[in-house]
């Protein structure tokens, strides 16, 4: 089961947000942390509005974009995370 279990959203840059929350993925938790625009960004995730995505499960990042790949999805569960907030933001 996947599902979003909180989302915390922050007017924090003049044109865009930041985004913080957890989602769970079968049975692991993901707390992450989302810088998206109004407008997509040649420094955004494939062209798109996000320019930071960050995931971290059990204390641990596993997953890192900041205005490039820093820390691509480790595994599946990760990738479904990471693709619900593409989904959900971009």
């Amino acid at each position: 089961m996947t599902k979003m279990t909180k989302m915390t959203k922050n007017a924090a840059y003049s044109n865009g947000w930041i985004s913080t929350g957890s989602i769970k993925v079968k049975d692991e938790v993901f707390h992450y942390s989302v810088k998206h625009f109004a407008e997509v960004s040649d420094w955004g995730i494939d062209g798109g509005r996000i320019s930071k995505l960050s995931l971290k499960r059990n204390g641990e990042w596993v997953c890192n974009y900041d205005r490039g790949w820093d820390i691509k999805p480790a595994d599946e569960n990760t990738e479904i995370a990471y693709q619900l907030l593409i989904d959900q933001m971009n």
